[in-house]
Order: structure tokens, then sequence, then C-alpha cells
């Protein structure tokens, strides 16, 4: 039910709420029902995309920085409060923030009238996605106190520090033993913590089982460390004390304050966060200190991952396949080619397959393109095949192409499409890959082998070697490595080694291809070995289909 009029008028409602704005955190407003006019808190300028704190013509500049999909709902809201069919606003919707950000709201108000007629409505926005001041499981003030202290703290000395702290495999804790024991965890740990505080140091709850403290005195690197080893032992204390019910470990993300040195909050939190994620991807239990080239390198990362996506959704610009030529070592002749993967864009230019192959996998993304290479690559031999007929090509795929995509059905079918015969392809899988080695791999040798597809196994004595993997799979060809091929034409052992390697192979059956030839000396060594195929940049560097057509085809 609506309140009856007050005798406030409109002027000194907006009084009242510049009064009050400095000393809350909310956002108080007026709406004038008679003459169309809304007056809100200074500070909500601040915050979101408004025109100013007070307008005219309310619902049309609402429609400004409310988010598109919830103005239909607001204005059908407002109109009704006009109407007089309801006296009580109660809504949940989002505004737009200044950095174009869509924010949730609680906004609440309740109407005046005076003889019935509805005069204004006078009420309350929150963000009810804001983040907590405070921690009541931790104890702990959380990140928005933090970035007060940090804004408002005018000495901040060279030497100091930030330590981000977070518990390992946190999740584990409250799988096995509950959300509310994993509470307690992070109640004792934040105590474990604030025993190991220093003078003039804060402790904070940074996001779900992450604390930061803040150390703005003259404190070393090396202090820190000596800190972080300290919060550590103090856990372990806990953990007998504890009977070890719980085991965990923490991990710390350690940054200077001369880092910090014209950075915003948001900077310092992601190098702060970063840390410690490099602390936990070094194995974890340990601390790392923020180093800029490494944080670059992980930029850069990202910015690939970016421009990865990005080729892959734009019919895969970007992405050529070059090939190589594969050199019969009884004729000298050129027998086939293996086709490699290559990625070029205008910011980074050609990018070493070494650095994004890897981040293919990672997210993923090598499904899709692996799957392209597939098909550039059967193209290609089939044009190749017109001239000559039992030219071979060599295809590499990802073992995450085995574990996650329907490869055999792929590689089955482009081969139909593309009219080649089977047994002038060759599979090729990394030796690494094998780390994984499992039924689905040793399925899919078999069928790929049981339509007459040639198998491959790649950079083979690269550390990885098992001998298992030659009886398990039983390959048609072994690449040996460049790497191992380096080691072999300097070192006797190593060359013995592979001279036993590729007799042992010949009296399996098998072919082996010595990689990375690059000169006449190396050539010289290795046809001591007796492989059947080499390949190398002696013989030619992998280059565009054309370019390999002019050089070796035509």
């Amino acid at each position: 039910m609506a309140s009856e009029f007050t005798g406030l008028t409109v002027a000194q409602i907006c009084e009242a709420i510049d009064t009050l704005s400095p000393c809350m955190d909310d956002f108080v407003y007026v709406y004038d029902l008679v003459n169309d006019f809304y007056y809100i808190s200074k500070l909500a300028v601040e915050r979101f995309c408004l025109p100013s704190n007070q307008f005219h013509n309310v619902i049309e500049n609402h429609a400004k920085f409310v988010y598109p999909a919830d103005i239909p709902m607001l204005q059908q809201d407002l109109e009704e409060l006009v109407a007089g069919k309801k006296a009580f606003h109660d809504l949940l919707y989002r505004w737009i923030s200044v950095d174009n950000d869509p924010i949730w709201i609680n906004c609440r108000g309740f109407v005046v009238r005076h003889n019935n007629k509805p005069l204004y409505m006078l009420g309350c926005i929150n963000e009810i996605g804001a983040r907590q001041k405070a921690d009541n499981v931790s104890g702990l003030l959380g990140v928005t106190s933090l970035q007060n202290c940090f804004l408002t703290d005018p000495t901040v000395p060279a030497y100091g520090y930030l330590l981000r702290l977070g518990l390992d495999d946190f999740k584990e804790i409250n799988e096995k033993l509950g959300s509310d024991y994993g509470d307690l965890i992070l109640k004792r740990t934040a105590e474990c913590i604030t025993a190991c505080l220093l003078p003039d140091q804060k402790l904070f709850r940074a996001v779900a089982d992450e604390y930061l403290i803040i150390n703005f005195s003259n404190r070393s690197t090396e202090e820190a460390i000596e800190q972080y080893k300290h919060i550590r032992q103090t856990i372990d204390t806990f953990i007998r004390e504890n009977n070890y019910e719980v085991i965990y470990t923490i991990s710390g993300g350690i940054l200077k304050n001369d880092q910090l040195s014209g950075s915003s909050f948001s900077d310092a939190m992601k190098f702060s966060e970063f840390s410690l994620n490099e602390a936990k991807r070094h194995g974890k239990n340990c601390c790392y200190i923020f180093c800029r080239d490494d944080y670059d390198k992980f930029l850069r990362r990202r910015k690939l991952s970016q421009l990865l996506k990005r080729a892959v959704t734009h019919n895969f610009d970007g992405f050529e396949a070059y090939l190589q030529p594969l050199i019969n070592t009884d004729s000298n002749t050129i027998y086939g080619a293996e086709t490699l993967m290559r990625f070029h864009t205008e910011e980074f230019g050609m990018v070493s397959p070494g650095e994004f192959i890897p981040l293919l996998e990672e997210t993923g993304l090598i499904i899709p393109v692996g799957k392209w290479m597939l098909n550039e690559a059967l193209k290609f031999c089939h044009k190749i095949q017109t001239i000559i007929p039992d030219f071979k090509i060599s295809i590499n795929i990802s073992y995450v192409q085995v574990i996650k995509s329907n490869i055999i059905v792929e590689i089955l079918n482009a081969v139909e499409y593309y009219q080649v015969p089977p047994s002038t392809v060759i599979i090729e899988l990394t030796e690494s890959g094998l780390l994984v080695l499992d039924n689905r791999i040793t399925k899919l040798w078999a069928r790929l082998k049981e339509k007459g597809i040639h198998l491959a196994l790649d950079d083979f004595g690269t550390g990885y070697s098992n001998f298992q993997y030659l009886n398990e799979l039983k390959p048609d060809i072994i690449k040996i490595d460049r790497t191992f091929t380096i080691k072999a034409v300097t070192n006797d052992y190593e060359f013995k080694l592979l001279s036993l390697m590729s007799n042992m192979a010949h009296s399996l059956n098998l072919q082996i291809c010595v990689e990375g030839v690059e000169n006449t000396s190396e050539l010289t060594r290795m046809k001591e070995v007796l492989p059947d195929y080499y390949q190398g940049y002696y013989f030619g560097k992998p280059c565009p289909f054309h370019e390999f057509q002019e050089k070796f085809i035509k």
C-alpha cells in the first residue's frame, strides 16, 4: 500500500540524498512522477553509464543505461507505477557500468501519494553482485576493502611485497569432507596465516581459497620467502594437531612493491594471480616470484590462443600446409612428402610449430585444425599422384585427436573422398604422445593397418623410447628424431646405439627414416646406419604446395 504524503518536497528529498550519499554504499533516488523527473546519488554516475545524476524523460533515459534484455520488464513496471496500478517497486535487473559491463542491481522504492494521487517514488539501489567487503567464513576483510587500502595508502615504499596464497587442491577437501568442513579449513588457514603476520602487514581474503598479505614496510623478497615458509610450517603444525584428519598444502606468489610502480589495483591483482598460478604450475607447495618476462610470455600465449581460435572460425585463415620431401636411400629419389603445419599472423608473423601446436592441443583446437590438415594433405597427394602414381603422403596426427575425436572415420572418409590409394598414405604419431597409450590408440593402429594405411612412429629416440610400442603397435616405419641424429654423428656410443636400433628394426621388417639430415657429413655418417629413407634440409626444406611442385615434381 502506498505511503501518504509526508510534506517533503522533491527538492528537499534531493538535498537529503546529497547529504546521505557519502555515508552509504548504496544509491538513494527519488522519481518525481508528476514532473517525470529522476534524481539519484551523485556517486552512481561514477559507477554506471547514467547521462547525469538528474534527468527528465525517465523511462526513455533509463533505456540508455539499462541492460537491453531487461528494458521491457523495467518499462512495464514503471508504467504501472505511473498509472497508479501498483504502489511498490521491487525489481532485480541489470544496469550498464562505466566499463560497459552488465551489473546486477536490486531496485526498491515506495510510492508516496496525496489524495490517492501518486506524487513521487522514493527508493534505494544496491548491487547484489558486488564483492563483499568482508568474509564471515575466514573472518577477514575482502577484496573491496583491500582495494580501498591499496588506493588510499600514500606511502608505498620501493621495498616490500604482496604475497598471494592459495590452498592446493582445495576442491578435494570439499568433495571428500563437505563444504562445512571446507569452511572450517579456510578459517583455520586464515588463523595460521594471521599468526605469521609481521608488524604493519594486513591480511585479506581474496577469492575462494586464496588470501593476500600486503606489506608496505621495507622488507625484502628474501623475507617474503621466509614468511611463506613460516606459514607453510604453521599449517603443517595445524595438520598434525588435527590428527591428519585432512592433509593439504599451500602455494604462494610474491609480487615486489617496485613491480607495482605505476600499476593499477587491477594490475596488482592480475600480477599476483599469475604468480600464484605459476607456483601451482611448478608443482604446488612452493612459491614463485613475479617475473615480467614470464608474464609477457603468458600474455603472448593467451593472445596466440585467441588468434588460433579466430583463425579456426575464419576458415583456417593463417594456417598453411607445407610439404617436405622424403628420399629413398636406394635410389636417392623422392618417394613422398611429409605434411607440416604452419601458422602466421599479422601480429606475430610466422609462429614456430613448437609454440602453437601445444596450444592447439591444450585448447582442443587441434581437432578441427588436424582434420583440415588431413584434407589438405590428401588433396595435394591426389594432385601429385596424377604425375607420380605411387607418391606417398605422410600426415601427423595428435594423440588429442585420437582420444577426443572420431579420427579413424575422418581418415578413411578423406582417403575415399580424394581417391588416394590407402597404401600411399602414412599416418604419423609422435612417440611422446604414446605416454598416454591406451586401447584407443592400439585400436586406431589396428584399424588403419587393416585398411592398408601405413603407420609411422615419429620422433623416436627423443627420451620417451619404449620398445613396448614396437611390439604393441607394430608400426611400418620408425622415424629417428634429429636430436638423436646429431648425437649419433658426433658420439660413437650414440652411433652404435642407432646402428643396433636400425638392425633390430630391419629384423622386425620395419623401415627406418632418419630425420634432420642437413649436410654432407651427416649424410655420409647416416649412410652407415643403412636407413631406408632420409628427410632433412639437405634434400629440401618444408615449403608450400606450389613451391614443392615446382622444385620436386615438375
